[in-house]
């Protein structure tokens, strides 16, 4: 069966060997295809993996021999999964494999946010610690974490993940979800609105997915209920939040920073404000990224096809 993957640099950049898949079997990949190379390179491919390349309307008709889309990430907006179930394709994701990585992220993001390491790596690179009156200085005011409440928004794998970390730290976790089913056990956790989380977390993580519903979820109005010190975490969807309204509240000292993995568009546009932003940290997409998990995903991937293959497909979202 002849399968081409689209887009597999960043799942494979020359660390994570297709052999999974290719043991599926005719394998073809390309690093990254534009939209305007898509039918061309997948004419004749009865499967076709993709990761941020866009499989739509316009491209799925004019692919006469494709029956199975297995996307390679949890998200699968990048296919117009009602077409493909009217022309009888099935589409497939990868609904867990990134969990531990995230929530990681999280927390690196967190701790590096108020220790600093890098920045006093620099400072004694440029001889502040040759020249010190005393054996210690700090360039900041260095907190913990202890005693510290985080606000969780979308308490599925991730977030759960993510609060177990943060209560091996000493922090109280609330928490926001759709769906309140089994409710942690951290010590003081509770349910509250978005609104009451903004009001009252010294950090809010947003681990939601992004929706109609969602889109712009944090704006101006709910920033403003912030703690002046607070910190917002997005490792999820840069749709979540308003750019514009984030930016101006960090350039304006009115919440103490901001952690950001994703953004409205990536790669990341010049004229996005949060370049710019004070006490804004911007990491590109990287969360989900460790080999590990990319290993499971690729693993997950290789299982989809071979599951479509046997005639009993696995991972479906259509």
């Amino acid at each position: 069966m002849k399968i081409v993957v689209l887009d597999g640099h960043t799942l494979n950049p020359g660390d994570n060997p297709w052999a999974p898949v290719e043991a599926c079997g005719d394998l073809t990949v390309y690093d990254r295809t534009r939209s305007s190379q898509i039918v061309e390179r997948a004419s004749e491919a009865e499967i076709v993996l993709t990761n941020k390349v866009v499989m739509d309307q316009a491209v799925i008709s004019r692919l006469p021999n494709l029956r199975f889309i297995a996307v390679l990430a949890t998200g699968y907006n990048v296919v117009d999964v009602g077409f493909a179930h009217q022309q009888g394709i099935p589409v497939s994701n990868v609904p867990v494999y990134s969990t531990d990585s995230v929530a990681q992220h999280v927390m690196a993001s967190i701790l590096s946010f108020i220790h600093k390491p890098a920045e006093h790596h620099a400072a004694i690179q440029q001889g502040l610690w040759q020249t010190a009156n005393d054996f210690s200085f700090w360039l900041y005011p260095l907190t913990e974490l202890k005693g510290k409440t985080i606000g969780i928004i979308g308490l599925g794998r991730i977030g759960r993940a993510t609060a177990t970390l943060a209560t091996a730290f000493g922090m109280r976790v609330v928490a926001h979800s759709r769906r309140q089913s089994e409710p942690l056990s951290s010590p003081g956790f509770e349910w509250l609105s978005v609104d009451d989380i903004f009001a009252n977390s010294d950090y809010v993580s947003l681990h939601c997915p992004q929706t109609p519903e969602t889109e712009g979820l944090v704006n101006a109005k709910l920033i403003s209920k912030m703690k002046p010190q607070a910190v917002l975490i997005n490792t999820a969807r840069g749709g979540l939040i308003n750019e514009h309204d984030l930016a101006d509240a960090l350039n304006a000292g009115r919440i103490g920073g901001a952690l950001l993995d994703v953004v409205s568009t990536e790669p990341i546009v010049d004229s996005n404000p949060l370049l710019r932003a004070r006490n804004c940290v911007l990491t590109p997409h990287i969360a989900w990224s460790t080999i590990e998990s990319r290993r499971r995903l690729m693993q997950t991937a290789a299982d989809n096809v071979a599951a479509f293959i046997s005639g009993a497909p696995i991972n479906l979202v259509n």
